[in-house]
């Protein structure tokens, strides 16, 4: 009975510390877009070209990782908790036209951001995941993973911003990571376009 009260002491405790870090770094809000450009500490997006949809990817970092996952962007499929990362978008809803996605890494890890349309009936989330912990990028519409630039790269770094700029028609898009391992961790949001 002991060891039992034991393992529920320390899972408690753990949860305690988690819930307490993620609240401490910022990660139950949504920044204000004047927030979103004082977070990246190593570069700032330029101004918006059409609307403005601020992003914001987060992680827990080195905590998530454990014997049986592999390192972060090593190229190996992993899995990682629901809570261990995030994508928030600001705001949820824009009218169509050009719209420029700026993407500010708080983690400490190497993200990015892919615009894809949502299949109707579907929801953000849902996209079959291949073996290599990935999701399929036909269709995209932008990506935002250059460091400190607009368009592809190499992955957003710690501390630093990209962006993109679209041309979105009135429906439904998914922001989405596609670093290994990341969608499936729960980095994904739905942006609403309207006419």
């Amino acid at each position: 009975m002991w060891p039992v009260i034991a393992i529920a002491a320390t899972a408690l405790a753990l949860g305690i510390a988690t819930t307490g870090l993620m609240a401490a770094s910022g990660a139950f809000h949504r920044p204000s877009p004047a927030a979103w450009r004082a977070q990246s500490s190593q570069c700032g997006a330029p101004a918006a070209q059409g609307t403005a949809v601020d992003v914001t990817v987060w992680d827990m970092g080195r905590m998530m990782r454990g014997p049986d996952r592999p390192a972060p962007n090593s190229g190996r499929p992993g899995r990682y908790g629901m809570s261990m990362m995030r994508l928030t978008v600001h705001p949820t809803a824009v009218p169509a036209g050009k719209v420029t996605v700026r993407v500010v890494n708080a983690g400490t890890l190497t993200h990015e951001v892919i615009v894809l349309p949502l299949p109707a009936g579907r929801t953000a989330g849902e996209r079959a995941i291949g073996s290599d912990g990935r999701v399929s990028e036909a269709g995209s519409l932008g990506e935002a993973s250059r460091t400190c630039g607009s368009g592809a790269g190499e992955g957003i770094a710690s501390g630093a911003a990209a962006w993109t700029t679209v041309t979105l028609r009135p429906g439904r898009y998914e922001l989405l990571c596609d670093v290994p391992g990341h969608y499936a961790a729960g980095m994904y949001a739905e942006l609403d376009v309207t006419r």
